[in-house]
């Protein structure tokens, strides 16, 4: 018997993000205050979104090639 198709995850705990950034817990809380990383609150839980972290990512990544380019000149 086949199970339906599970639907990606909209939201991941501080906890949960910092695994999939393989990243401790209290770098993910330190990039929240020092603005890198967004997030959203739900009544008092506070959840990073699946956009907030390819976001997050996609500026690390800017930022590394930014850096490499300084580098060079």
């Amino acid at each position: 018997m086949n199970s339906p198709p599970r639907s990606p995850r909209l939201a991941y705990t501080v906890k949960e993000a910092a695994m999939l950034l393989s990243l401790s817990r209290s770098l993910v809380y330190e990039l929240i205050n020092a603005g890198k990383l967004e997030t959203i609150k739900i009544g008092r839980a506070r959840r990073i979104t699946s956009r907030q972290l390819e976001a997050y990512i996609q500026c690390c990544e800017t930022r590394g090639s930014m850096d490499s380019e300084k580098q060079n000149a």
